[in-house]
């Protein structure tokens, strides 16, 4: 007896999925609706509280109004602009419909990303009008099996010299190291005409000395 697989249920996720450690990212929430006969009216994404972020913002969705949660850090983050007291703990979209058979995107930009993990876990509340509320809280365990209700999860990656703002920095000692191969090669140059001159000049005068002497 042949058997086929059932077909796999569409999970809330994180796009894209990775992410370069320290970075300033933007990333969107997918949310499927997986139900037949319910819409899905509210979205709950909750931040990791071990691994707060000092800018979070959302951009608008159409027919959504987006409420952002913050909470006070028993220990303060230090930034460029300085410490940073509170963090975002929870973002609820609210007011618009995902239909069955539908998906939206929550666009978020975040960061600075931390360092110090591999991965942030976006644990997220799905709800339905029929009051129905899929939780998915589950996480993802190394070489284990997919949960029933994964966690929305973004991966970290090292950041890579050639790509970003890092390619662009890398990428200046090179040229400022190009600058001064060409300034000694434009110097030395300038040392033999130099010289070369000078040889010409005492040439010359040699040879017009010579020739008074045996008009004499």
């Amino acid at each position: 007896m042949l058997l086929l697989a059932a077909p796999a249920f569409a999970h809330v996720t994180v796009q894209p999925g990775q992410a370069a450690k320290g970075s300033y990212s933007t990333v969107s929430f997918k949310v499927p609706n997986e139900q037949e006969k319910a819409n899905t009216v509210k979205v709950e994404v909750n931040f990791p509280a071990d691994e707060p972020l000092a800018s979070v913002s959302t951009q608008p969705v159409p027919g959504w109004t987006a409420t952002v949660t913050k909470s006070k850090l028993a220990k303060p983050i230090t930034t460029d602009d300085g410490q940073v007291t509170e963090a975002v703990t929870k973002i609820t979209w609210t007011g618009g419909q995902i239909k069955p058979g539908e998906f939206q995107q929550f666009p978020v930009s975040l960061g600075p990303l931390p360092t110090n993990t591999g991965k942030l876990v976006f644990k997220a509340l799905q709800t339905y009008d029929d009051n129905q509320v899929v939780r998915w809280i589950d996480e993802p365990t190394s070489g284990g099996p997919e949960p029933a209700n994964p966690a929305p999860t973004l991966a970290l990656t090292d950041a890579k010299g050639d790509n970003g703002a890092g390619g662009q920095q890398s990428a200046a000692p090179k040229s400022s190291d190009d600058s001064d191969t060409t300034a000694r090669v434009l110097g030395i140059a300038g040392i033999v005409v130099g010289a070369a001159g000078v040889a010409f000049g005492v040439f010359a005068g040699r040879r017009r000395s010579g020739g008074g002497s045996a008009e004499a």
